[in-house]
Protein backbone atom coordinates (compact mmCIF):
# COMPACT_ATOMS: atom_id res chain seq x y z
CA UNK A 1 0.00 0.00 0.00
CA UNK A 2 1.56 3.38 -1.20
CA UNK A 3 1.45 6.89 0.05
CA UNK A 4 1.77 7.99 3.53
CA UNK A 5 0.02 7.66 6.77
CA UNK A 6 -1.31 11.27 6.30
CA UNK A 7 -2.81 9.74 2.84
CA UNK A 8 -5.49 7.40 5.15
CA UNK A 9 -8.96 8.35 5.54
CA UNK A 10 -9.00 6.51 9.05
CA UNK A 11 -5.91 8.16 10.09
CA UNK A 12 -7.30 11.74 9.35
CA UNK A 13 -11.04 11.01 10.38
CA UNK A 14 -9.61 9.41 13.51
CA UNK A 15 -7.82 13.13 13.74
CA UNK A 16 -10.75 14.66 13.90
CA UNK A 17 -12.63 12.29 16.59
CA UNK A 18 -9.30 13.09 18.70
CA UNK A 19 -10.20 16.56 18.62
CA UNK A 20 -13.44 16.21 19.34
CA UNK A 21 -13.19 14.06 22.25
CA UNK A 22 -10.36 16.89 23.83
CA UNK A 23 -13.41 19.49 22.94
CA UNK A 24 -15.68 17.34 24.84
CA UNK A 25 -13.76 16.81 27.83
CA UNK A 26 -12.67 20.09 28.52
CA UNK A 27 -15.69 20.62 30.50
CA UNK A 28 -15.45 17.16 32.58
CA UNK A 29 -15.32 17.40 36.45
CA UNK A 30 -11.64 18.27 37.08
CA UNK A 31 -11.52 15.42 39.72
CA UNK A 32 -11.97 12.91 36.46
CA UNK A 33 -8.43 14.58 35.35
CA UNK A 34 -6.81 11.62 36.05
CA UNK A 35 -9.35 8.96 35.72
CA UNK A 36 -12.22 9.11 32.54
CA UNK A 37 -10.70 12.33 31.37
CA UNK A 38 -7.43 11.38 31.10
CA UNK A 39 -8.24 7.54 29.70
CA UNK A 40 -10.52 8.65 27.01
CA UNK A 41 -7.50 11.07 25.59
CA UNK A 42 -5.53 8.56 25.18
CA UNK A 43 -7.19 5.72 23.96
CA UNK A 44 -8.59 8.54 21.48
CA UNK A 45 -5.11 9.20 20.61
CA UNK A 46 -3.98 5.77 20.32
CA UNK A 47 -5.62 5.43 17.01
CA UNK A 48 -4.34 7.44 14.87
CA UNK A 49 -0.98 6.22 16.39
CA UNK A 50 -1.37 3.10 15.88
CA UNK A 51 -2.78 3.65 12.46
CA UNK A 52 0.78 5.77 11.43
CA UNK A 53 2.79 3.28 13.09
CA UNK A 54 1.82 0.24 11.15
CA UNK A 55 1.95 2.27 8.30
CA UNK A 56 5.42 3.30 8.71
CA UNK A 57 6.11 -0.71 9.25
CA UNK A 58 7.62 -2.85 6.62
CA UNK A 59 4.66 -5.34 6.18
CA UNK A 60 0.98 -5.43 5.64
CA UNK A 61 1.04 -8.45 8.29
CA UNK A 62 2.47 -5.62 10.48
CA UNK A 63 -0.10 -3.09 9.49
CA UNK A 64 -2.81 -5.38 10.08
CA UNK A 65 -1.49 -5.41 13.79
CA UNK A 66 -1.70 -2.27 13.88
CA UNK A 67 -4.86 -1.64 12.53
CA UNK A 68 -6.40 -3.84 14.94
CA UNK A 69 -4.21 -1.85 18.04
CA UNK A 70 -6.34 1.06 16.62
CA UNK A 71 -9.90 -0.81 16.52
CA UNK A 72 -9.03 -1.75 20.08
CA UNK A 73 -8.48 1.92 20.81
CA UNK A 74 -11.57 2.61 19.16
CA UNK A 75 -14.03 0.35 21.14
CA UNK A 76 -12.15 1.47 24.20
CA UNK A 77 -13.27 5.24 22.95
CA UNK A 78 -16.80 4.08 22.55
CA UNK A 79 -17.32 2.29 26.03
CA UNK A 80 -16.13 5.05 27.69
CA UNK A 81 -18.35 7.52 25.66
CA UNK A 82 -21.12 5.58 27.20
CA UNK A 83 -19.55 5.61 30.82
CA UNK A 84 -19.63 9.63 30.09
CA UNK A 85 -22.97 9.83 29.25
CA UNK A 86 -24.04 7.23 32.36
CA UNK A 87 -22.22 9.83 34.51
CA UNK A 88 -23.68 13.20 32.86
CA UNK A 89 -20.64 14.23 31.73
CA UNK A 90 -21.80 14.24 28.46
CA UNK A 91 -25.22 15.35 27.12
CA UNK A 92 -27.32 13.05 24.99
CA UNK A 93 -26.78 15.24 22.24
CA UNK A 94 -23.30 15.17 22.31
CA UNK A 95 -23.14 11.59 23.43
CA UNK A 96 -24.56 10.62 20.67
CA UNK A 97 -22.30 12.85 18.01
CA UNK A 98 -19.43 11.81 19.26
CA UNK A 99 -20.22 8.15 19.47
CA UNK A 100 -21.35 8.50 15.43
CA UNK A 101 -18.04 9.78 15.16
CA UNK A 102 -16.42 7.12 16.70
CA UNK A 103 -18.98 4.75 14.00
CA UNK A 104 -17.78 6.47 11.01
CA UNK A 105 -13.94 6.13 12.21
CA UNK A 106 -14.86 2.35 12.44
CA UNK A 107 -16.47 1.87 9.86
CA UNK A 108 -13.45 2.98 7.57
CA UNK A 109 -11.04 1.66 9.71
CA UNK A 110 -12.55 -1.90 9.17
CA UNK A 111 -12.75 -1.08 5.09
CA UNK A 112 -9.01 -0.53 5.58
CA UNK A 113 -8.65 -3.46 7.38
CA UNK A 114 -10.40 -5.66 4.71
CA UNK A 115 -8.49 -4.22 1.95
CA UNK A 116 -5.01 -5.34 3.57
CA UNK A 117 -5.93 -8.84 4.46
CA UNK A 118 -6.82 -11.21 1.92
CA UNK A 119 -10.67 -12.43 2.00
CA UNK A 120 -9.42 -15.64 0.40
CA UNK A 121 -7.17 -18.15 1.72
CA UNK A 122 -3.92 -18.21 0.97
CA UNK A 123 -0.61 -18.50 1.01
CA UNK A 124 1.15 -20.49 4.33
CA UNK A 125 2.12 -17.77 7.09
CA UNK A 126 -0.61 -15.30 6.38
CA UNK A 127 -4.20 -15.03 7.78
CA UNK A 128 -7.37 -14.44 6.56
CA UNK A 129 -9.16 -11.96 8.67
CA UNK A 130 -8.68 -9.36 10.82
CA UNK A 131 -9.33 -11.18 14.28
CA UNK A 132 -6.31 -13.05 13.66
CA UNK A 133 -2.96 -13.66 15.22
CA UNK A 134 0.28 -13.49 13.05
CA UNK A 135 1.79 -16.75 13.35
Amino acid sequence: MSGTFEDLHAWRLSMDLVVAVYQQTLTWPNDERFGLTSQIRRAATSIPSNIAEGKGRASDRELIRFLNYARGSLYEVQTQIKVARRLDYLTETAAQALYMQAAEVGRVLNGLIHAVVPLRPSAPGSYNNCTEEPK
